[in-house]
């Protein structure tokens, strides 16, 4: 799995947090996306890489500019605790 952060400017509220989730849900093969007007930004994990160029575009055409991104490998945290 890949952890992507998009940093992305002109989000102000609930509402454009949905559609950033609509358009990185309907263009990309995410298993799970998380945005945040508050901290500007949006989380994807997904098991290929994004496609920045394409997403650029897109984010673009909503009225809002994507502005920076990083991208990590991302393992799921297990939340079992053993040797006890």
């Amino acid at each position: 799995m890949i952890k992507t952060v998009l940093k992305i400017d002109g989000m102000m509220c609930g509402m454009c947090e949905s559609h950033m989730n609509d358009l990185i849900r309907k263009n990309c093969s995410a298993k799970k996306v998380t945005s945040s007007a508050k901290n500007g930004e949006t989380v994807v994990l997904s098991e290929a890489p994004l496609d920045i160029p394409f997403l650029k575009q897109q984010v673009k055409g909503l009225g809002y500019e994507l502005i920076s991104f990083t991208s990590e490998p991302y393992e799921r945290k297990s939340i079992f605790h053993f040797g006890r």
